[in-house]
């Protein structure tokens, strides 16, 4: 149980890291940029001398000889005080947020840097729970976008990545704010801006930011769309400057649910690592039988949430299981390097998502709107995951959505894909050759090629290059670059398809 700091108590203060430690850890946190170091150990079934094998027994270590209790280790990132395992955490945050001892959350990126999290902002009751009806309609609206699925094919299968990216945040839109913002683009740059791309004290340009969002979904929220998320947060609010809060933290989570932590579902389904039968757990808060896909988005939500590491800053000391904890410590949350839970329990979506202690009504929304992208997907094709090759008994603990190459595949008894259409041939990786995987990015390679000798075209088309000698001299540049990309992509293009069979 979690004290104010008035209480007198006999808590000891936490114990620091010995140097040694406090070189292992810093050095596991350095390994996560380096998901290759350890391919020949997983190639030899040497799991370990992986990182993630050696970065267990490090925990292990240090969980063994202080009792449990949190540990303050010096890393090149900063210093910070650490739990040992995933319930101590959660109970040590919870009980701290309920105390009103923490500060402002942040993410530490893997370079060491802190950003920025979108502001917890969402109104209390159990608006997050829908009738069947209001499933019904949420159903519909994924399922409108889920047929441009299959326009984010490659020819060999293959989903191109900037394309679900872009289908995933058309969908979000529609979700929170409604059909109306479905093309607005610059909504979503907007809320990515501020929300997680600029420092965590940027002071006047995140206050810009952040005014920018509010202009922007002025016209949403004055008028919002009925069925949308929109309209049932503002009626909670009542036009609130808390409302524009709610729904700009909604698009951001469903945004991230959706492109993210789908992929990372879909690349679970197709490593086989959920099983496909019928699934036997317990419902998803009314919402039927658990599916394969519901599994798998549980799965990635807590295996590879899409805030890997957070920071949590301590402004009042309070007492945690017999640790005294100061004013000025920095609490580091890094499921990644503590494991999988446990207990076996299922994740909150908030520690996933949102990194609100308390809970967050918003992130269950997301993962709810998760759950139905991957259904939806999961019902009529079959995800095959060509790269990295990895199995479900043997779960990398650290997963980059942007290095997966999924391809979509016919479901046994289908013909096609949401859209009707057939999807095209794709090998099993059970089956293929080890360098199918290769040649699915290389044709990754090769479009980004052709966007950029695309993008150099259109830049030595402009007419502010008419006029002057140096302005033709720089247009001929551009336009042999781009002959250049187009020949490297032609190139590329044709080793993909000899290395994909």
């Amino acid at each position: 149980m979690t004290e104010a700091h008035g209480t007198a108590t006999t808590a000891s203060r936490p114990e620091t890291a010995w140097p040694l430690e406090n070189v292992l850890f810093s050095t596991a946190l350095v390994a996560q940029r380096l998901p290759w170091a350890d391919l020949p150990a997983r190639a030899l079934g040497l799991d370990a001398l992986t990182r993630e094998g050696l970065t267990r027994r490090l925990v292990a270590h240090l969980r063994g000889g202080r009792d449990g209790r949190p540990v303050r280790l010096r890393t090149p990132f900063g210093t910070f005080l650490v739990p040992l395992t995933r319930a101590d955490a959660e109970s040590l945050l919870t009980g701290a947020d309920g105390a009103g001892a923490l500060g402002t959350a942040s993410g530490l990126a893997a370079d060491g840097s802190r950003y920025a999290l979108s502001p917890h902002a969402a109104p209390t009751g159990a608006w997050d729970v829908l009738t069947q009806d209001e499933r019904d309609g949420l159903s519909a609206r994924v399922s409108q976008h889920l047929v441009r699925v299959s326009g984010a094919r490659r020819e060999d299968g293959t989903l191109d990545r900037d394309h679900w990216q872009a289908t995933m945040l058309r969908l979000s839109r529609h979700v929170v704010l409604g059909a109306c913002a479905i093309d607005d683009t610059l909504l979503s740059e907007l809320v990515t801006a501020a929300d997680a791309g600029v420092g965590a004290a940027a002071g006047r340009t995140d206050e810009a930011r952040a005014a920018a969002v509010r202009w922007r979904l002025a016209p949403y929220v004055a008028d919002p769309e009925p069925g949308s998320l929109t309209a049932r947060l503002a009626a909670r609010g009542e036009g609130a400057p808390e409302t524009y809060l709610s729904v700009a933290h909604a698009l951001a989570l469903v945004s991230t649910a959706v492109g993210t932590s789908a992929l990372h579902a879909l690349a679970l389904l197709g490593a086989g690592a959920v099983a496909s039968g019928p699934d036997t757990g317990a419902s998803t808060g009314g919402a039927g039988a658990v599916t394969p896909a519901d599994g798998a988005v549980e799965l990635a939500l807590d295996r590879y949430p899409p805030l890997p590491a957070v920071v949590y800053p301590v402004r009042a000391p309070l007492e945690a299981h017999g640790t005294a904890v100061g004013a000025g410590e920095d609490i580091l949350y890094l499921p990644s390097l503590l494991g999988p839970r446990a207990d076996g329990g299922r994740t909150d979506p908030a520690w996933s998502l949102c990194a609100n202690p308390s809970g967050c009504a918003a992130a269950r929304f997301a993962a709810l709107v998760c759950r139905e992208v991957v259904r939806g997907i999961a019902a009529d094709v079959r995800p095959v995951l060509l790269a990295p090759r990895i199995t479900g008994d043997r779960l990398p603990d650290t997963l980059d959505h942007r290095t997966l190459v999924l391809a979509l595949a016919p479901s046994p008894g289908s013909g096609g894909t949401p859209d009707g259409s057939r999807a095209p041939s794709v090998a099993d990786p059970s089956t293929a050759a080890p360098l199918s995987g290769y040649g699915a990015r290389a044709h990754g390679g090769a479009d980004r090629l052709e966007r950029h000798a695309e993008s150099l075209s259109a830049c030595a088309a402009d007419t502010g290059w008419n006029g002057s000698e140096a302005g033709e001299r720089f247009r001929m540049v551009l336009l042999e670059h781009a002959e250049r990309c187009s020949r490297a992509a032609a190139d590329v293009r044709r080793a993909a398809r000899w290395l994909a069979g």
